[in-house]
């Protein structure tokens, strides 16, 4: 799901292609993705984006005549900019906007329909979708605070909450907390202040950079390539792969659809947090260390 450095690029790259256009025509081939009826999107058709903006997640367009396109991407949404008058993909297209220098398609690369288009009148409406946490790059530590510590759960879902924090996913929150060398499953109110200030530093450090890298990676060019996953990272989508930092195995912790990663050396003081998948095939016989993990796993895996 695209976070808060590729939700700001996202809103930079569009400012500079369709900021200040009008909308020529639009092309809705989903049903799925338009969540409201009144006003109807037609009522968008031939406006003009007067600004683009970010709220948590969400990319807003502003409208001239009082309308907000609210578009939240969820996982597999994605922006692709194509010449004017490009055909939409049955397949993965949902929605394209025509405008006087090209076209702005909306996809959706899963068969789970998640994308949301929102059409909404008025500030008061668009303040809605503002769900109340603070947003990292512009809160003090005092605020960034009192709002982990509003509510007693691990770091992880604290992190991912956007009613706690504003813009974090899955992903950063796994870079994050890596950087601040805190363990996923650390409950916020048992955390000391200096726990909260490395937080607070690491929060504000790996999405500047990852902003400023993604900016940079994108240039003056249509960001593309929007993904969850980078090279670069330090241990998202790192399973079984070394930590930059102490080259211990990268852990993982899967839950439903979501996976958990972090690094037990310079994180939990190398206690494998358990991992439900793993669990069931150990059973009782969960270990306390990597060592132990490491061990068990051969001895299960011998002839």
């Amino acid at each position: 799901m695209p976070e808060l450095p590729d939700i700001t690029v996202y809103v930079e790259a569009l400012t500079r292609l369709i900021g200040k256009r009008r909308i020529e025509t639009i092309r809705l081939s989903s049903p799925f993705l338009l969540r409201t009826f009144d006003p109807p999107i037609t009522d968008a058709q031939g406006k003009t984006i007067v600004r683009v903006s970010r709220i948590g997640k969400r990319i807003v367009w502003h409208l001239d005549n009082g309308l907000y396109l609210v578009f939240h991407l969820m996982v597999a949404g994605r922006f692709h900019w194509k010449k004017r008058g490009a055909a939409l993909s049955r397949k993965t297209g949902l929605v394209s906007f025509d405008f006087d220098n090209g076209s702005l398609f909306l996809t959706e690369a899963s068969s789970k329909k998640r994308a949301s288009l929102h059409v909404v009148r008025g500030e008061s409406a668009l303040e809605e979708f503002h769900q109340g946490g603070v947003e990292p790059l512009e809160t003090t530590l005092e605020k960034f605070a009192t709002a982990l510590r509003s509510e007693n759960h691990t770091l992880k879902r604290s992190m991912t909450d956007p009613r706690i924090v504003s813009g974090v996913g899955n992903a950063y929150s796994d870079e994050i907390l890596h950087s601040a060398k805190l363990s996923p499953v650390m409950l916020t109110q048992k955390m000391s202040d200096a726990d909260l200030k490395r937080l607070f530093d690491a929060t504000r450090t790996v999405l500047s950079q990852w902003t400023n890298r993604l900016r940079q990676e994108a240039g003056e060019k249509f960001p593309e390539k929007v993904t969850a996953f980078h090279d670069e990272m330090a241990v998202h989508g790192k399973f079984g792969k070394p930590c930059p930092v102490c080259a211990s195995p990268v852990q993982r912790i899967v839950r439903a659809e979501n996976e958990t990663n972090y690094c037990a050396t310079c994180q939990t003081d190398g206690k494998i947090l358990a991992d439900r998948s793993l669990s069931r095939l150990l059973g009782e016989d969960w270990p306390r260390s990597f060592d132990e993990l490491e061990e068990r796993k051969q001895r299960l895996t011998r002839p």
